[in-house]
């Protein structure tokens, strides 16, 4: 499965919205590719900037997977890529 920019700034979104118990709109998403940092996101919420690595955004894809599509999914399932666009495989 192959989850489009769009979904994983959802994952995201959604992730940090529960967390801080605030609505999915209130928090704002720029994904950054680093060729040497690899993936990460700035998350802002409530005025606030937060930096997600791989992992933080690994664990945020794995409860929207399981959510919205019902399957499991665990740290070594999840990768992200390049393509157009930020992508993410889950096996």
């Amino acid at each position: 499965m192959t989850l489009s920019e769009a979904e994983l700034v959802n994952a995201l979104c959604l992730h940090m919205a529960e967390r801080k118990g605030i609505r999915p709109e209130n928090v704002r998403v720029e994904l950054i590719y680093d060729d040497e940092l690899g993936f990460s996101a700035e998350l802002t919420v409530e005025g606030r900037d937060i930096v997600w690595i791989e992992a933080n955004m690994a664990e945020a894809v794995s409860r929207y997977v399981h959510k919205q599509y019902g399957k499991q999914a665990y740290r070594d399932d999840i990768s992200f890529r390049l393509a157009d666009e930020i992508v993410v495989d889950v096996k």
